[in-house]
C-alpha cells in the first residue's frame, strides 16, 4: 500500500466510523516471518522447503502455550505469548506469564554460587564438606585422592549421582535438603552419592547441584531463595522471576499450568521442585534475557573475570551451569529444560548481542522449541539451529543387520537398533525413530529425535555407537 493509499483508507474509515487499519511494521513483519517460519532439522536434498506456523505445531505437539523473547543487538527485540496458560480457563499467555525453567535454572543458580566466589565466603576448588554443615559428601574410596568442590559441582565433573528429578504432585509430602541427598523418605529419588573420582570425566548431575543449594544455604544461614532474590533477579530487574517451591499464590495467579504430552492437565497444575537451584526458578523468557545479556557482557551484577570463569570449558563442553559450544568460529552458550509439564531452550552468541529464550507448558514442547529456534536462526542470520539438506543412500540389508543391538553409554541410556521394514530404527525407552542412511554407517533421524548416528567396529572388534559426542558399546547383539 502507497503513503497516499494508507492516508486515504485512514480517511474512509473514520468517516465511516470503522476501526483505524493498524500499520504494518517492519517488526511486525519480522515477527510474523519467525511465527510462520518453524522448520523441521532436516530435508531431503532437492525436495521443497516446508515452512509451518507455529500455531498449527502447537497443536501438533499438544502444547496449549508458547513464550519467545528474540535478544538482538543487546537488548530484547521483541516478546510474544502464543496460546493458552491454562487451557480449561482458556487464560491467555503473555510475555509476563510464568513458567518453570527445569534445567535452566542452573545457570542462574550458578551466578549466585559464583557471587558468594565473589565475596570470598566461597572458593569454587575448595573440599565441599570443609564448610558443609546440616550434611556431608559421604567419603568413599572415590573421595580419597580427588575431592568434591563447587567447581566440580557446579561443571557436572564431581562423580555425583542422580541426573535429574520428577519433583512432587501436590499434596505430596515434600523432603528436606538432607532427605533428598539421602535418598530417605519422602525423597523420590535416589542419594546422591560419588561413583566415580571426582574430577575424573563429565557426568551430567543434578543432584550434584543440590549439594550446591545445600553448601550455599549453610554457608549464608539463608534459604536458596533469598539468596538468588539479593544477589541476582532484583539486581537483574527479574522482579516476577522466583525461586519459590512451592509458588506463592500470587505469583500463582499468572504461571502456565503443566501439561503431558497427550494434552492432558497435570495434577495440581505442576509439580513442586524442592530441587531449587537444579529446576525451581519460575521465569519469563524476557526476564531471563537480562541473566544472558549479562553473561553476554558482564559488568552489571557479575564481574567479568566471574563469567569467562564460568564461560571455561570444561569436559563435556559445559562451563558452570552453561553448556558451551562454537559453529564456523561462532562461540555460543546454551541449556535446555525438562521438568513434568515444562520444555524449555535458550541460546546466545557470546561475540555478539544475539539470541533467544522459548518456553513452553506441554511435555513435547522441546521439539517446538528447536522449531521456533530454528526459524529464528534463518531470520536473523545466525550460523546455529540452520535446517540440513541430506542425501539419502542405501544401505544393504546385510550391513543394517550387523548394526542391531543394545548400545549403553557409560552412566547413561541404553540404545535400542533394530531393523524394521528394511529401515533402521533407534529407541530409547518407549517408542522407535526411524534412521535414514547418508552413508553405510552414517545415519539421521528426519525430525532430529536422535543425533546424527555412526557405526564403528573397535578394535577389539565390538561394535559401537558414536551418537551426541558420547559412544556407546554393543552389549547384546
Amino acid at each position: 500500500m502507497t503513503p497516499r493509499n494508507f492516508v486515504a483508507a485512514m480517511v474512509v474509515c473514520a468517516l465511516a466510523g470503522l476501526p483505524l487499519l493498524p500499520a504494518a511494521t517492519p517488526m511486525e513483519a519480522r515477527i510474523a516471518r519467525v511465527e510462520n517460519g518453524l522448520q523441521k532439522p532436516n530435508r531431503l536434498k532437492g525436495s521443497p522447503l516446508e515452512r509451518m506456523s507455529l500455531s498449527a505445531r502447537m497443536k501438533h505437539y499438544k502444547v496449549p502455550g508458547v513464550s519467545v523473547a528474540v535478544i538482538h543487538a543487546g537488548r530484547v527485540e521483541w516478546a510474544r505469548g502464543y496460546g493458552q496458560r491454562d487451557a480449561g480457563s482458556g487464560a491467555p499467555v503473555t510475555a509476563e506469564t510464568l513458567f518453570q525453567a527445569a534445567s535452566l535454572s542452573k545457570g542462574v543458580a550458578a551466578s549466585v554460587a559464583m557471587r558468594l566466589v565473589e565475596q570470598g565466603i566461597l572458593s569454587l576448588d575448595e573440599d565441599v564438606n570443609a564448610k558443609l554443615r546440616s550434611w556431608k559428601v559421604p567419603d568413599n574410596e572415590f573421595t580419597r585422592t580427588e575431592k568434591v568442590t563447587l567447581r566440580r559441582l557446579l561443571s557436572h565433573n564431581a562423580g555425583l549421582t542422580v541426573h535429574g528429578f520428577p519433583g512432587y504432585a501436590q499434596g505430596v509430602a515434600v523432603p528436606t535438603l538432607p532427605q533428598l541427598l539421602d535418598g530417605k523418605a519422602p525423597a523420590n529419588t535416589a542419594p546422591v552419592r560419588v561413583t566415580k573420582a571426582p574430577g575424573s570425566g563429565y557426568r551430567y548431575s543434578g543432584g550434584g547441584y543440590e549439594v550446591m543449594q545445600l553448601l550455599l544455604e549453610d554457608v549464608t544461614g539463608q534459604r536458596f531463595e533469598h539468596l538468588a532474590r539479593a544477589l541476582i533477579l532484583d539486581p537483574l530487574g527479574m522482579k516476577r522471576s522466583s525461586y519459590e517451591q512451592p509458588l506463592g499464590e500470587e505469583r500463582a495467579r499468572n504461571a502456565a499450568s503443566a501439561y503431558r504430552g497427550d494434552g492432558r492437565a497435570i495434577a495440581g497444575r505442576w509439580h513442586t521442585y524442592p530441587e531449587k537451584t537444579a529446576a525451581g526458578l519460575w521465569t519469563t523468557p524476557s526476564e531471563l534475557a537480562r541473566w544472558v545479556m549479562e553473561i553476554q557482557k558482564p559488568g552489571r551484577v557479575l564481574k567479568a573475570e566471574t563469567v569467562k570463569t564460568m564461560l571455561s570449558k570444561s569436559a563435556g563442553n559445559y562451563g558452570l551451569g552453561i553448556g558451551l559450544n562454537e559453529t564456523d568460529g561462532r562461540a555460543s552458550f546454551s541449556h535446555g529444560g525438562a521438568n513434568e509439564g515444562y520444555r524449555c531452550q535458550y541460546f546466545a552468541y557470546r561475540d555478539s548481542g544475539d539470541g533467544a529464550i522459548v518456553m513452553t507448558n506441554g511435555d513435547e514442547g522441546g521439539d517446538l522449541a528447536m522449531e521456533v529456534l530454528r526459524s529464528i536462526a534463518v531470520e536473523y542470520g545466525w550460523v546455529d539451529y540452520l535446517p540440513k539438506e541430506r542425501s539419502v543412500v542405501r544401505v544393504d540389508a546385510a550391513v543394517l543387520a550387523s548394526y542391531v543391538g543394545d548400545y549403553a553409554f557409560p552412566g547413561g541410556p541404553v540404545v535400542r537398533i533394530r531393523v524394521k521394514d528394511g529401515q533402521l530404527t533407534s529407541g530409547i525407552g518407549d517408542g522407535d525413530a526411524i534412521l535414514e542412511a547418508e552413508a553405510p554407517d552414517s545415519f539421521f533421524d528426519m525430525d532430529g529425535h536422535v543425533p546424527p548416528t555412526r557405526f564403528k567396529k573397535a578394535a577389539d572388534g565390538t561394535m559401537e555407537l558414536h551418537a551426541g559426542g558420547g559412544v556407546a558399546k554393543r552389549t547384546k547383539p
